[in-house]
């Protein structure tokens, strides 16, 4: 297994990307790392950081890009302009077979374009999505579109949900993961347009649908596949975000005011590491892309060696298990589920 690293693509320089690389290397068997990037800094970096770790130099290898796409750029116009940037060069060695994911924590818009662009769409798949894992009482939940796209249908959405289906039955052991329609109420009718109209897709499909969720539902852990269109969805993603940094800073603060406070911090410590680790983006590694005919994992921009050497393990292990092909059987299925209620 083979994947594709951009070595440039995050806030904190290449060296963050190397570290990441040898991280997944000396902890994931059979793993091999390609990073993409300047050719000469990276050989340097990497031989630097190694510190003569033979056998990690031996999994880790450098393929050449000049360009870097900035978070400034114009994602669609960046990938037409600058063919030799990390994240396209990294989707390109996909196309060619000589990796079999890639990994970027650079501009969304920019991988999911070189994404698109290099290996296209899955059959039966409009709009590609960004899927991404939320903390919850229980296991995890799925939650899809987080940003990709905006302005959405109802067809967008019911195909997001068997994407995001696929991915949750294969990464998270969801034998039938039920799907809830994200909305402003649990009642059937309530709701937008859009959700008024992807309601009846779901329920009359072979998904395992529960109805209308609310925000709160989310982190209850009571459902495990969430649907929405990309900007209600980012929402959701940063306000959790947000939330978690705002929790942890007044936690922190509250202890600080008192020496009783700061005798129960020694007592509760390693509960409070714990809730930091549940709640810590990096501890999920990425957002899988799904719906194109490839594999692709978005980071954070602000993603730590930690955060590159999880994402590189869902990388491999969303390869391994071959999504996409469950993706294009489950489309299928409904089709014909459909076909036949009709």
């Amino acid at each position: 297994m083979k994947i594709a690293l951009d070595a440039m693509g995050g806030d904190s320089g290449p060296d963050v990307a190397v570290h990441g690389a040898l991280a997944a290397v000396r902890t994931l068997d059979g793993l091999k790392v390609i990073l993409v990037g300047p050719e000469e800094l990276l050989h340097e970096r990497l031989k630097a950081l190694a510190k003569g770790d033979a056998a990690a130099l031996a999994r880790v290898f450098v393929h050449p890009a000049s360009e870097i796409i900035t978070m400034q750029d114009v994602p669609v116009d960046a990938i037409r302009r600058k063919k030799d940037a990390t994240v396209v060069v990294g989707f390109d060695l996909v196309k060619t077979g000589k990796a079999d994911a890639v990994v970027s924590a650079g501009n969304s818009g920019a991988s999911m374009a070189a994404a698109v662009k290099k290996l296209g769409r899955l059959p039966g798949i409009s709009r590609p999505g960004i899927a991404s894992f939320f903390p919850t009482l229980k296991k995890p939940v799925m939650v899809m579109d987080i940003g990709a796209n905006v302005d959405c249908r109802a067809q967008h959405l019911f195909q997001f949900a068997i994407m995001a289906c696929s991915c949750s039955s294969l990464l998270l052991q969801h034998k039938q993961p039920r799907v809830g329609l994200l909305s402003i109420g649990k009642e059937t009718g309530k709701g937008n347009a859009l959700v008024k109209e992807t309601y009846p897709l779901l329920q009359n499909s072979p998904l395992n649908f529960i109805g209308n969720v609310e925000g709160r539902d989310v982190y209850r852990g009571d459902v495990d596949v969430v649907v929405c269109d990309g900007f209600i969805g980012n929402i959701l993603l940063k306000t959790s975000e947000g939330l978690a940094d705002a929790a942890l800073m007044m936690i922190r603060d509250e202890l600080l005011k008192s020496w009783r406070a700061k005798l129960g911090y020694l007592l509760m410590r390693g509960a409070l590491s714990r809730f930091k680790k549940k709640v810590d983006y990096a501890e999920y590694g990425g957002a899988p892309l799904l719906g194109i005919n490839g594999t692709g994992i978005i980071c954070h921009g602000s993603s730590d060696a930690n955060a590159l050497r999880n994402a590189i393990a869902v990388a491999a292990d969303m390869a391994h298990h071959n999504i996409n092909a469950a993706i294009v059987r489950h489309l299928s299925e409904s089709a014909a589920e459909q076909v036949s209620i009709a």
